[in-house]
């Protein structure tokens, strides 16, 4: 990557693409989060990966008819019968 940086444009939603290079060197894929800071003095957008929580990793891969009346204890249920074995 050149010193002076890489040079991007803004398309008519606002949008950037980040270099393929870049996200490579940061280990960004389709769904990684950013955290978008601002630096008004210096009139600075920078970008900072965020790690993301087990609900975002799993966030829409199962589908949910109906939500249990008490979640918690479904999912301890599950962590109790995964650690016998029961799986």
């Amino acid at each position: 990557m050149a010193s002076g940086g890489i040079i991007v444009r803004v398309d008519s939603k606002g949008r950037v693409t980040i270099p393929l290079e870049v996200r490579r060197r940061l280990g960004l894929r389709e769904g990684s989060m950013l955290r978008v800071i601002i630096d008004e003095g210096s009139k600075r957008i920078m970008l900072e990966p965020v790690e993301q929580g087990t609900a975002e990793r799993f966030y829409g891969v199962f589908r949910v008819r109906r939500w249990p009346r008490d979640l918690d204890g479904v999912v301890a249920d599950a962590v109790y019968g995964a650690w016998l074995g029961d799986t």
